[in-house]
């Protein structure tokens, strides 16, 4: 292994989603002195923190929809919160939204600092926090102050840490690192989207965010004593910590007006299914509070492989056409499947979607870098995640006041009411993902006219 240069790996179908906003710290760095050497037993450690990182924390991110389900149900404990589905989804939306959006302040505060794991353990503890008080938490304000913002700012500062370490303590291997620790996204949600509803049913809602936040903390602290900072890392060639700042000059293109447009719409179209699906589940289908979680389950893990798959295929016939292909894909799957759907048609956008949806997250990346350059990737790629994460803490909510508030009586009518409202949020979302594909389409269109040529594959 060589450690002369590290270099973000930025071409691999491995890097992707929330990893790319943390490695956007490092790409516009030179080193004024040697790299230590890590050790294989450190690198090991590093990995399998990063998978049991991303486990809890996107894992509960992903699963927010479960508890959606049960704070704007009949037996909600937070008073007013009963149908309110637009006011509810913004405490999962904010969190989730600032998890990935807190990048753009997180990572020029670790570019010129040492003390990582102080900020690692500082965010850890405010994640738990926020967990924990939002235990007892008995109006919507509450919430959005604990599940919310006190947990969203936690995520981010615990999050970001770790994912800016790990790719600098690998050289050859980084892509495969990078993939065992994003595959614990696929696996959080897999894995805590039927225990969170197994605690809810048995325990009730105080003690299964206790419980999330006390595992939080057992899980975390130990984590963040594994971070620290690689020596002769994250210097320039005078000796001065990197800029991170965005050059204002990409900002006037056309590709980053739109490749900014289609992020946000991309973000706030993806996070409808994941939020929604567990309450049509229950409240239109009648499934059991279970079979809605397990549900979910399903599509985080098909989610999680997609990303994979789409990743190699995008290297056969191209990363900005496989992009695009999976965007328009996964909203035409929205209208063909899940408009008016009953069971099994359900059952199947729920996998279909999960399969489509996978690549833009996967493939976003690498196709910034083909756009605009290795040198522009750190700053663009930190802005255009910043940006998701805007589009994330929309979606949601308005898919929310479309729904309004019926009355879950269990009723016929008031179940064929919010079929209705469903349908509603179902065309919303399409033309969300629809219009994203628009996008991305006529950036691919731009970014070969500025090049001065079209190449079938790209």
């Amino acid at each position: 292994m060589t450690t002369t240069r590290v270099a973000p790996s930025i071409q691999t179908p491995d890097d992707v989603e929330l990893n790319d906003l943390a490695i956007s710290t490092l790409s516009e760095r030179d080193h004024a002195q040697p790299l230590e050497k890590p050790t294989r037993r450190y690198q090991i450690i590093l990995v399998l923190s990063g998978f049991l990182m991303i486990f809890h924390t996107i894992g509960i991110n992903f699963v927010f929809g479960v508890f959606q389900e049960f704070y704007t149900s009949p037996q909600s404990n937070i008073k007013g919160a009963a149908s309110q589905y637009a006011l509810v989804s913004l405490v999962g939306t904010l969190g989730s939204g600032l998890t990935w959006s807190g990048g753009i302040f997180v990572n020029p505060i670790l570019a010129r600092t040492q003390r990582i794991k102080t900020i690692t353990l500082l965010g850890a503890f405010l994640m738990s926090l926020g967990l924990f008080l939002a235990s007892y938490s008995t109006r919507l304000w509450h919430l959005y102050m604990t599940q919310s913002l006190i947990y969203g700012v936690g995520s981010s500062m615990y999050y970001f840490p770790l994912m800016t370490i790990t790719p600098v303590y690998f050289d050859r291997h980084r892509g495969f690192a990078m993939g065992v620790v994003l595959a614990g996204a696929g696996v959080g949600g897999l894995v805590l989207a039927p225990v969170t509803q197994a605690m809810l049913d048995k325990f009730g809602i105080g003690w299964t965010l206790r419980a999330l936040g006390i595992w939080n903390l057992a899980v975390a602290v130990p984590i963040s004593f594994v971070v620290k900072p690689r020596a002769g890392f994250g210097l320039n060639a005078t000796g001065e910590r990197a800029r991170t700042r965005l050059n204002m000059s990409l900002v006037r293109r056309g590709t980053f007006l739109y490749q900014s447009v289609g992020a946000f719409l991309q973000a706030a179209g993806n996070i409808v299914p994941t939020y929604y699906l567990t309450l049509y589940s229950v409240s239109v289908l009648a499934y059991p509070r279970s079979t809605g979680s397990n549900l979910l389950a399903v599509n985080s893990a098909v989610n999680s492989i997609s990303r994979v798959i789409m990743g190699v295929l995008a290297d056969h016939v191209g990363r900005q056409n496989t992009l695009i292909t999976g965007v328009l894909l996964s909203g035409i799957s929205v209208f063909s499947l899940w408009y008016a759907a009953a069971g099994e048609r359900f059952i199947a956008f729920v996998i279909i979607y999960g399969i489509y949806a996978g690549g833009y997250n996967a493939l976003l990346p690498t196709t910034i870098t083909e756009i605009y350059g290795v040198e522009n990737y750190a700053s663009v790629n930190g802005f255009i995640y910043f940006i998701r994460g805007l589009g994330s803490m929309f979606g949601a909510p308005i898919a929310g006041v479309i729904l309004g508030t019926y009355n879950r009586s269990g009723n016929g009518g008031a179940a064929a009411a919010l079929q209705g409202k469903f349908n509603d949020v179902v065309v919303y979302d399409g033309v969300l993902l629809l219009a994203a594909g628009l996008c991305v389409s006529y950036v691919r269109f731009l970014d070969a006219r500025d090049k001065g040529k079209w190449s079938w594959r790209a």
